[in-house]
């Protein structure tokens, strides 16, 4: 599945998964992908999803521009591995359609009705403001969300399950109303992070 992995002065902010047709990017709250920065447009770009993996980028006639590898752009389709450039925001887009072989080694699974085991994808899914519902799938060894200088919590993918801790930023994050400090903590099956005033609820999906 086609995804875009967001991200500001080399520490990553933001990992979507490109499910709808139309996905777009802007700083006013009603976008898909919400940047909260002057150098946004309200509406500055849509991303146009064509059969499975073949995704377009269309500038709204933004006031400072969507670039690829650095050239302007209008409209162009992505290749994998494009790096898109809003301001100081760098977003890499990778096209692949399946989740990363490793990824299956250490998830959970479940055993069907049918009494064949499932494999489980750990996703976090937002509960509130601009983004609420976005789902956001954990698939990297380490991943970090929030927001740099203000909280950044690490997730880790482990043998044992996956781990959250505090990394940077002046605010403390909070599991399920507790405190997050350095040292990782287990996360569980629906268990709720907050990450400066943003709701996310952590749980497995097939």
């Amino acid at each position: 599945m086609p995804q875009l992995i967001a991200s500001v002065e080399g520490v990553e902010i933001k990992h979507v998964y490109l499910q709808k047709d139309r996905t777009t990017l802007g700083r006013a709250p009603d976008n898909d992908i919400v940047f909260d920065n002057m150098v946004v447009s309200g509406h500055h770009c849509v991303f146009d999803l064509k059969g499975l993996a073949d995704v377009y980028i269309e500038d709204l006639r933004s006031t400072n521009g969507t670039y690829i590898n650095g050239q302007m752009v209008k409209r162009q389709r992505l290749h994998d591995g494009d790096v898109i450039a809003i301001g100081n925001f760098r977003i890499q887009f990778l096209e692949a359609t399946e989740r990363p072989s490793g990824f299956g080694e250490t998830t959970a699974m479940k055993i069907g009705a049918d009494g064949v085991p499932r494999q489980l994808h750990a996703v976090f899914q937002v509960l509130n403001g601009s983004s609420a519902g976005l789902e956001m799938p954990v698939v990297k060894a380490v991943t970090t969300f929030g927001k740099p200088g203000t909280c950044v919590v690490a997730v880790s993918h482990r043998r044992e399950g996956f781990f959250v801790a505090h990394l940077d930023g002046v605010e403390a994050p909070t599991l399920n109303g507790d405190r997050i400090g350095a040292d990782p903590l287990l996360l569980s099956n629906h268990d709720v992070v907050e990450i400066a005033g943003t709701r996310m609820l952590f749980q497995f999906k097939e």
